[in-house]
This record gives structure tokens, C-alpha cells and sequence, in this order.
């Protein structure tokens, strides 16, 4: 089978999700299960190839809300997924070129070009024949639920990014990256540990959040909150490592060494909601993640109970309301295990 362009040996970041073989989600030259399996990592999309020959193959690393993938058709190709809706993603060549269309904006995404795709806007691609891609996909509920601890209060519009960043004059995202390649190839245990993802999650969507220009950037630098106090972040890395674990408030405040009112404080003023708000947020992403990524989890009901839901039809309430649609069209859109 035809093999898609290898990265040169001059860039470092392209090995790192080779290293480890459980990373590959397929190689195909099929265009039916390239656009199943890319559409099961990201969201169903129309995929037009200029030409018959494929030679498609991608590799994917789950970072909690976050993930790090690399993606190549070995073709020139069309891709309009529309608005991604409940991600956004940066794509970065290694190799080749694309026409990106993201809203009203367009560049020409090279070498030195990476794509910041937003959301909430329709987003139309074409990719070179030689084209190969590093993409870091965030979950949208985990990017606003950042912004939103850092303004005091949830967006009040939409995120809407900048389409281009000059990714490799970015030291902050640059180096970040390169980190995150080193510790994928070398240390993958470490990477996979919800705690450590737990803020491998955080630093990329914090990055991201003040190195990339976008419509909230003057709100969040006008805001300059300090970090949050070692209580609370103590709390969070927890919830990140036992979401599955039946926690309840008095729980947490022991592990956070303070009593109850002081905990409620804290997360109020340093991230705008409840602990138990976000021990929620979290286990419905965690859910999402089963739902579209898991194939041992054959059922919405599965899902829901792995991670805490007991009450099923008031999870599929928040569920729609976090994600923009049902669990069960979640689980659709994956496909059969």
C-alpha cells in the first residue's frame, strides 16, 4: 500500500506519536474507512479526493479534554466537516500545504502556518497531496470552562480565534509542543496518568488561550486573575483522578484540608462555579470521550453509570445541554465497535 510523505528527520515533533504502535487509529488507501475513522476521531465530514489514489494514516494520544493526533491523506483532498461545533483544533504541517476556510477568514496554511479552526464557524479545507499534520484537538466545554474561570464568569460570546498562527515564531506554544512530543515518545505512562492530564489539559488550553489573538484576548488580560489557591487546584487533581469514585462535598473539602465553606469559596471565585460543578463537567466529558472513542462501551446507559450518572434522564439533560446533542447521537456518530 502506498505510504503517505514521512516527515523529515529535522523535524522532531512528527515521530513522536509513531513511537508507540497503539497510537495508529488506521492506515487505509479506502476512501469509505478514512472518512469513517478520521470523522470517529473528530466529526463526520465530506471527503472529496482529487485523483483515486489514498494513502491515508493517522495517529492519536488522548490528553483528557485534549488530544494530540497526526494526520495524512497521501492525496489532495476537500474537507468540509462545517462547524465543529464542540471542539476546536490546531492544525500544524510538517510537510506539504492547505487552503484552510474557517468563517470569514482564509489563509494558506504551510510549514510555518498552523490553522486555529473556531468552533462555532463553518470550516471548508483543502489539503496538498504531500500534506501531513500535527493537529491538537480541546474539547469546546473544557476551552470555555478555562476562559471562563479566568473572566470570574462564563463567555458571554462566542471564542472566535485568529485562523493563523506563525506556530513555530510562538516560543510559549513551540516549546509546548515540543514538550508534549518528548513526553509522548518517552514517558507515555506518565502522559496517560489523569493527573498528569489532567494538566497537560490545562496548560494546553491555557496556552492557547493567551499566545493565539482572539475576541476575549483584551477581557482576559484586563482580568489578570492570580492562580488559583493550592486548595482548589488540589481538588481539581483529584476530581481528575476518581471522577468514577462516588464524591461528595465533604469529601473533597478533606482533601482539600479547609472546611466546606471555605471550598465552595474558592472554586467560586477562582472558577466561577461549584466543585461539584466541575467534578459534573468533568465526568460528562469523560462520558463524551467513552462515547465516541471507547469501543468496549456498547451503550449510552454504560457510559453514564462508569462515571457516576445514576439518574439517567437528568443526565441526558445536561449532557445535551454541554455538548449540543444527545448521548445517544454521541454514540451513533462513532459507529459499531
Amino acid at each position: 500500500m502506498p505510504q503517505p510523505p514521512a516527515a523529515t528527520a529535522a523535524e522532531p515533533l512528527a515521530g513522536a506519536l509513531l513511537s508507540d504502535p497503539s497510537r495508529l487509529v488506521f492506515a487505509s488507501a479506502d476512501h469509505a474507512r478514512t472518512r469513517a475513522a478520521v470523522g470517529a476521531v473528530f466529526k463526520p465530514h465530506r471527503l472529496a479526493i482529487a485523483g483515486t489514489t489514498l494513502a491515508a494514516r493517522m495517529h492519536h494520544a488522548p490528553l483528557g479534554a485534549v488530544s494530540f493526533n497526526r494526520l495524512a491523506y497521501g492525496a489532495e483532498v476537500r474537507i468540509e466537516p462545517g462547524p465543529l461545533e464542540d471542539f476546536l483544533l490546531v492544525q500544524m504541517p510538517v510537510g506539504g500545504s492547505a487552503e484552510i476556510h474557517c468563517g470569514a477568514q482564509r489563509i494558506v496554511s504551510d510549514r510555518d502556518t498552523a490553522s486555529v479552526l473556531t468552533p462555532a464557524d463553518p470550516v471548508r479545507m483543502r489539503w496538498s497531496q504531500d500534506s501531513d499534520q500535527l493537529i491538537v484537538r480541546v474539547e469546546r466545554s473544557a476551552l470555555e470552562r478555562v476562559c471562563a474561570a479566568h473572566l470570574g464568569h462564563p463567555p458571554r460570546q462566542a471564542l472566535r480565534f485568529q485562523l493563523g498562527m506563525a506556530w513555530r515564531r510562538a516560543a510559549a506554544w513551540y516549546q509546548l509542543m515540543h514538550y508534549l512530543a518528548d513526553l509522548l515518545a518517552q514517558a507515555p505512562d506518565t502522559a496517560r496518568h489523569p493527573l498528569t492530564a489532567c494538566q497537560l489539559e490545562q496548560l494546553v488550553i491555557g496556552t492557547l488561550l493567551t499566545a493565539q489573538p482572539h475576541n476575549l484576548s483584551e477581557a482576559l488580560q484586563a482580568r489578570g486573575k492570580p492562580l488559583a489557591p493550592r486548595h482548589v487546584r488540589r481538588v481539581e487533581e483529584y476530581i481528575h483522578a476518581h471522577a468514577h469514585a462516588p464524591l461528595t462535598p465533604a469529601v473533597l473539602a478533606e482533601v482539600a484540608g479547609v472546611s466546606l465553606r471555605g471550598l465552595y469559596a474558592g472554586f467560586r471565585e477562582h472558577r466561577g462555579i461549584s466543585p461539584m460543578a466541575y467534578l459534573r463537567a468533568v465526568r460528562l466529558e469523560r462520558v463524551r470521550h467513552d462515547l465516541l472513542s471507547d469501543k468496549t462501551v456498547d451503550s449510552v446507559t454504560a457510559a453514564a453509570l462508569r462515571w457516576g450518572f445514576s439518574h439517567l434522564g437528568r443526565f441526558s439533560m445536561e449532557y445535551r445541554k454541554s455538548f449540543g446533542e444527545a448521548p445517544g447521537q454521541t454514540l451513533r456518530r462513532r459507529g459499531p465497535a
